[in-house]
């Protein structure tokens, strides 16, 4: 007599109403990130205008917002760390919505930059307090797509801003674009009351008492102590000369200054075994945001400028590029769940450089340039939706927050640097030719650091008894199975040698 085993359930029946619930308030979270953070790009124009902003002067604007990252990062992810993912989520959104409503009142340049120093510190702790939330609440054979599906809510909210700028801007002014960043503060006030806890931190830390202080390392001693204090001083000054025109004529001193102080941190929190893996993260992300971003942050620019285009067709191609990132994070969720996240980012950036100087070639054809950026984007700007997951893997639950956190926002400064390079590089050729160089190039040295999986080799190096997977399931002997408890390096991992 011949049996049949049951029919195996969709997979979105395998994730709870709960976990259906968590999920989409980090992602509503996450639409209003993209929404406040792209308005800056759309509205540039007009501010340099009102302002009387040189190109590079216009273009540090866009990477205030990265100098304060690494800081809002690394401090709100080791609340969550402590605290719960939860706290640092609404603490998150509270901070950036707040910015962005200032950024509305901004009277002249330093104003308004400083107003997106506050915004870079909100977001950077919303990408990972919405990140560990999500993943940490899902099943972990499905974590793939939880990053995924997570990261498009960004390109929901480049494309609202669109429509938005749209609608607004012609009639109101670029500044009630910034009023609006009041709207995010009635959902962060909705999801500290509706919202769970995320069940593998509850499980991890909460329930076992435990209070993570992922910094403990840089406030061992007195001396330590106060020479971090002064280090974070250090670095966060460097970055702001960097990226404005008080730094002129130093910034190669003042970018390895800043290289070294947030280096230095680096060490001490991965610790004796965890160092390599710390850096070598940073340097994948530094130059996954170099090819990503001078796009993100200059087409609009381009468009307008190089190719003459109407508020009207830069939002049609904005529209083009938007959907092609947000279905590229759920194309990436679903690829890398089946080949592992490794495999699939390498796989489809390789893909991507087929589509980059040919959308620099169109110029007449609007239909043909939305389709090729539809294209790249899919393929470069939304395989990046898997970069929680990648991150994420390597940190146990105790120091996922901040580890997290620090070394996706220290990485990050690739986009602060990609506008300004994009804009300095522009002055000896076309803008739309600056774009794609910097995009061709920072996207093979990406390809090389993934595909070659060269973080877990030279973490090896240091921890060779370093696990592979924190948030990968494991079989165990009863035919459960259980996301992976293997080790490796916790932040500031220095008692063992």
């Amino acid at each position: 007599m011949q049996t049949t085993s049951p029919a195996k359930p969709r997979w979105y029946r395998e994730v709870s109403r709960t976990q259906w619930k968590s999920f989409f308030a980090a992602w509503i979270g996450y639409v209003l990130d993209g929404f406040d953070f792209v308005l800056i790009t759309l509205v540039l124009t007009e501010i340099s205008d009102e302002f009387g902003l040189s190109t590079v002067q216009a273009a540090s604007l866009i990477s205030g917002a990265f100098i304060t990252r690494w800081l809002g990062g690394a401090v709100l992810g080791a609340l969550g760390d402590r605290y719960g993912r939860k706290a640092s989520m609404v603490l998150s959104i509270l901070l950036y919505s707040l910015g962005t409503f200032a950024c509305g009142f901004a009277w002249n340049y330093h104003s308004l930059f400083a107003a997106r120093l506050a915004i870079g510190m909100g977001m950077a702790g919303e990408y990972s307090a919405s990140a560990t939330y999500v993943m940490e609440s899902w099943p972990a054979k499905l974590r793939s797509r939880a990053s995924g599906f997570l990261i498009s809510g960004f390109s929901v909210g480049s494309v609202l801003a669109a429509q938005v700028y749209n609608w607004v801007v012609p009639s109101l002014g670029w500044r009630w674009m910034f009023y609006l960043g009041l709207i995010p503060i009635a959902v962060a006030l909705w999801m500290r009351r509706a919202l769970p806890e995320a069940a593998e931190w509850t499980e991890s830390v909460a329930e076992k008492g435990a209070k993570p202080n992922p910094f403990r390392p840089l406030f061992a001693t007195r001396g330590r102590a106060s020479a971090n204090t002064a280090l974070t001083v250090v670095a966060t000054l460097s970055l702001f000369l960097v990226f404005t025109p008080g730094g002129a004529g130093l910034v190669p001193v003042l970018s390895v200054v800043a290289g070294l102080s947030l280096a230095a941190f680096a060490v001490q929190l991965g610790g004796k075994r965890g160092w390599a893996l710390y850096l070598s993260m940073i340097v994948t992300l530094f130059f996954a945001f170099l090819y990503s971003w001078p796009i993100q942050a200059l087409l609009p620019t381009y468009l307008k400028t190089d190719l003459g285009y109407s508020t009207d067709q830069v939002t049609d191609v904005l529209y083009f590029a938007g959907f092609g990132t947000m279905v590229g994070c759920w194309a990436a969720g679903f690829l890398g769940d089946r080949i592992g996240a490794k495999k699939a980012y390498a796989l489809t950036l390789l893909g991507s450089l087929a589509f980059v100087y040919p959308v620099f070639a169109v110029h007449d054809n609007l239909l043909l340039l939305g389709v090729l950026l539809f294209l790249l984007q899919a393929t470069s700007f939304g395989i990046s939706g898997l970069l929680p997951r990648y991150i994420g893997g390597h940190f146990p639950t105790e120091s996922r927050g901040a580890a997290l956190g620090f070394t996706y926002n220290v990485g990050a400064l690739g986009g602060a640097v990609a506008p300004v390079l994009g804009a300095h590089l522009a002055s000896g050729m076309d803008l739309g030719q600056a774009l794609a160089v910097l995009t061709f190039g920072g996207t093979v040295i990406v390809v090389l650091l993934v595909g070659f999986d060269v973080p877990d080799r030279l973490n090896r190096l240091t921890d060779p008894d370093a696990g592979r997977d924190h948030l990968a399931e494991v079989s165990q002997p009863s035919g459960r199975t259980e996301p992976s408890q293997e080790r490796v390096p916790a932040a500031g991992d220095t008692a063992r040698t």
